[in-house]
């Protein structure tokens, strides 16, 4: 029955999650966050995070991750195989008909107009994460109960990644290292 669950919970993942991973995160949260409740809202970030420093999209991780946790190595694999099974039919019957009618202007208007609602999807995403990085749930959003020491830490991976271009491999090690250092100085 947990088998089913897990393809059916990722199926669902993957069949409604355009715009790539960050779209995902909300789809993702929903499934294995409140509806099965197979994560808390603190796992779910870690699962975020460990699928950003792992090769591979972030829903196709976090149905891998999940898997193992709930049912193990099958799990992973029923999981992982409901998450990627939508895309690979629906691309290849997309390819199909965008090389049939990819000068049709209906096409290209429906096209630009997903991409608000993507761009809605990855935001929501990103708030869920910071709230969640920063204070212990929504509720508790204020500035006395606000983690200031990764609110630095944050700002300091803007500055580097968005003005010196630095690698994100290299930001998040520098931002492990640092939070690392300021806790073993005691000042976390």
């Amino acid at each position: 029955m947990i088998y089913l669950e897990l393809f059916w919970s990722f199926l669902k993942i993957g069949l409604f999650s355009f715009g790539g991973g960050y779209a995902a995160m909300p789809l993702i949260q929903e499934q294995v966050v409140t509806a099965q409740g197979w994560l808390g809202m603190q796992e779910f970030t870690d699962l975020i995070t460990i699928s950003q420093m792992t090769p591979g999209p972030i829903a196709i991780n976090a149905a891998t991750f999940v898997g193992i946790k709930i049912a193990g190595v099958p799990g992973a694999f029923v999981a992982t195989l409901g998450c990627i099974l939508p895309s690979c039919i629906i691309v290849m019957l997309i390819a199909k008909l965008y090389l049939k009618y990819r000068n049709m202007d209906m096409l290209q208007s429906v096209l630009a107009s997903l991409r608000p609602a993507v761009v809605a999807l990855i935001a929501s995403a990103g708030i869920s994460v910071l709230i969640t990085a920063f204070w212990k749930s929504a509720e508790a959003v204020s500035l006395t109960g606000t983690d200031w020491t990764l609110v630095g830490i944050f700002l300091g991976c803007v500055v580097l990644l968005r003005k010196f271009r630095l690698d994100p491999i290299l930001v998040m090690l520098l931002a492990g290292v640092a939070k690392v250092g300021i806790h073993a100085i005691g000042a976390g």
